[in-house]
């Protein structure tokens, strides 16, 4: 029986910015939902309270000037600087505490995976992916993904991969580890030319000593469940079963949704679903089972985070749930409480077709296939595959 440890406790609610689009109720509701569906109830699942990153845990990602400024701005001093103290990224009482503190749930989770203690580790609450070195940015304090990869390197990793499928690139991990051969960082991303952070280009592909390292997919507004499942198969799987990483981490945002208010693809919950199914499959196949997951972006606070990280941890933890599942009815009651503005879903399918056809060069060249050969040939060559050969 595999086991899966979930690093929770409520304190990681704490990374609370105010009145503002990264609200902590998302990662509630999911929790709630996962547990009146009876997802972490299953055998095999082990939750963890969550123990903060130290200072030095957080200085193998960031500068120490910056954990001190982000100390500072953590009392109640008005401080502007280093991407603090900015609509984005508001300075908050607490933010060091419960900032580290998400760190050390998600560097815990992938500490235990690569020990074997765990055969899958799950950070909810993890995610921030956009604060870089020395500086917040997109609703960012402190990289916990980074943190989290630096440790299993720590460890004796000598090939991770880090897939990240948020709405928005994964520009601060890549940015940890662009001249890194040992992290391979594949984004899967709306494209950068109409959304923040406005990188991600194919042509972003690792530093001089890593080339091939980092690979972006860059995806036109509007794609759907189809194209974005056509697309990352045509990508994904051929580049780390290249690669063959030991350990595989995941960012799995759910703000591709279509109706998410800050982003412009056109997921469903469903085609959400879909994805993390097959990222199950390739950490089965090319990391002997050893996966990794954290939560990231999702502005649909109610419509769709739940639905689809409770899908992400049916699947972590075993078997999927049936997306016709009805959402119970103590579920709906807590979220009309906490967010009554926001429309309530009824299940946990959209209704939606994440059936996709599988890429072939020049057979469908719509904006999708051209994202497609333009990631390929971007970062093919670099790992012996051929840019136009469908098989590879």
């Amino acid at each position: 029986m595999s086991s899966t440890l979930v690093v929770w406790d409520e304190r990681l609610l704490r990374y609370d910015m105010g009145d503002h689009p990264l609200d902590p109720v998302r990662v509630e509701l999911t929790m709630a939902l996962a547990r009146r569906l009876g997802v972490l109830d299953r055998p095999g699942v082990v939750l963890e309270r969550a123990e903060p990153a130290t200072d030095e845990m957080l200085a193998t990602v960031h500068d120490r000037d910056y954990i001190a400024v982000v100390k500072a701005a953590s009392t109640g001093r008005r401080i502007s600087m280093m991407g603090l103290g900015t609509a984005d990224n508001p300075t908050f009482e607490g933010m060091h505490e419960a900032s580290a503190l998400i760190a050390g749930a998600t560097r815990r989770a992938a500490e235990a995976v690569w020990l074997g203690q765990a055969d899958r580790g799950v950070s909810i609450s993890g995610g921030l992916h956009h604060a870089m070195r020395d500086r917040a940015s997109g609703f960012c304090v402190y990289n916990d993904p980074a943190v989290a990869i630096k440790r299993v390197l720590e460890l004796g990793a000598e090939r991770v991969a880090y897939v990240d499928i948020d709405v928005h690139h994964g520009d601060g991990v890549q940015d940890a580890f662009y001249d890194d051969p040992r992290v391979l960082t594949i984004s899967v991303h709306e494209s950068p030319r109409t959304l923040f952070p406005g990188t991600g280009y194919p042509d972003e592909t690792g530093g001089p000593g890593a080339p091939g390292s980092a690979v972006n997919l860059a995806l036109p507004p509007g794609t759907t469940d189809a194209g974005w499942l056509r697309a990352f198969h045509a990508v994904v799987p051929g580049v780390l079963r290249a690669f063959r990483p030991q350990l595989l981490f995941t960012q799995c945002g759910a703000d591709t949704y279509r109706h998410d208010p800050l982003a412009n693809l056109w997921l469903t919950v469903d085609g959400q679903r879909a994805a993390y199914l097959a990222l199950r499959d390739l950490a089965a196949e090319v990391a002997d089972g050893k996966w990794v997951a954290s939560g990231g972006g999702g502005y649909a606070l109610v419509e769709c985070v739940p639905r689809a990280w409770t899908h992400l941890l049916a699947v972590m933890t075993g078997e999927p749930l049936d997306p016709a599942l009805p959402i119970p009815g103590e579920w709906r009651d807590l979220a009309t409480a906490r967010r009554p503005e926001h429309p309530l879903p009824a299940a946990m399918t959209d209704g939606g077709d994440a059936t996709w056809t599988p890429w072939v060069p020049g057979e469908s060249p719509d904006a999708v296939d051209r994202a497609i050969m333009a990631t390929r040939r971007a970062v093919f060559p670099s790992f012996g595959l051929d840019p136009h050969d469908p098989r590879d």
